[in-house]
């Protein structure tokens, strides 16, 4: 089971790059952020052509959720449990291939924070803390669970082209990284790292100043994994040849490949 994530930068404006990358790479779940239309907008019939089922979160201009899957979908959850939050930024469902043991997929599209000390800031330390309880609760469950998504957090210095850069940047604040440590340390794996200590791993590069060009990049979107679901990774794979596209989105997908494990009743 392949599953991935992409902040795509506007489904709407991405669709034909969003599909071909599809038709490429095959995901069987796929976490999207920043769709930026609500869910009546989006375009599900193209995704259901192919095969998946779509769950959706989304939201006027800002923000959006998806949730696609090759299998069914249950127990879908839209926004963050325990928050309350007039944003579209986060999805979960229970992926459950026919006769295996289900995955747990949570996507998420995590506030940026910036500028750091306004209300934006205290915003994403809030939702962070939040989204930390979600995770505490359901690590209890013993379930296999993936916690994929723009999480707009930088996690090291060796995660960033340039660390001196982004020292004042809410990314990359003290407080935005021990969020991220404390996720670890519940005891999540970072898929990416799990697979490849390597420096200059990113998957976003800005618009400006040439940053694609030049791989001035970061690495802020993550999945994050359950021990069970842990177990279960084979590979993982940051897709940058999206970003060299026509009209890409800023940020490239993201994937981990697992194991099946048989259902056992």
């Amino acid at each position: 089971m392949t599953v991935a994530t992409w902040n795509v930068n506007s489904i709407k404006a991405r669709l034909e790059n969003v599909l071909a990358w599809f038709d490429e790479a095959k995901p069987d779940v796929a976490c999207l952020q920043e769709l930026k239309c609500v869910d009546e907008a989006f375009p599900r019939e193209a995704f259901e052509e192919r095969g998946y089922t779509v769950e959706t979160h989304g939201q006027k201009t800002y923000n959006g959720v998806a949730l696609l899957s090759r299998f069914p979908l249950e127990d879908v959850v839209r926004g963050l449990p325990g928050f309350q939050d007039e944003q579209a930024r986060y999805i979960e469902a229970l992926v459950a291939p026919k006769g295996m043991a289900p995955v747990r997929v949570a996507g998420a599209y995590m506030p940026n924070g910036n500028p750091v000390g306004t209300e934006k800031f205290t915003y994403k330390l809030a939702w962070l803390s939040a989204f930390e309880a979600h995770v505490k609760n359901l690590l209890a469950q013993e379930e296999a669970c993936v916690f994929a998504g723009d999480y707009n957090i930088i996690p090291e210095p060796r995660d960033c082209h340039d660390p001196k850069a982004w020292e004042g940047d809410a990314l990359f604040q003290p407080e935005s990284r021990a969020a991220y440590r404390r996720l670890l340390n519940l005891g999540l794996t970072d898929a990416v790292r799990a697979c490849d200590l390597s420096d200059g791993l990113y998957t976003f590069w800005d618009y400006q100043g040439g940053a694609w060009q030049k791989n001035r990049g970061i690495r802020i979107d993550h999945l994050l994994l359950s021990p069970q679901a842990a177990d279960r990774l084979d590979s993982v794979a940051i897709h940058k040849t999206a970003r060299g596209r026509e009209k890409p989105s800023d940020h490239v997908p993201v994937t981990a490949m697992f194991h099946y494990e048989t259902c056992i009743h």
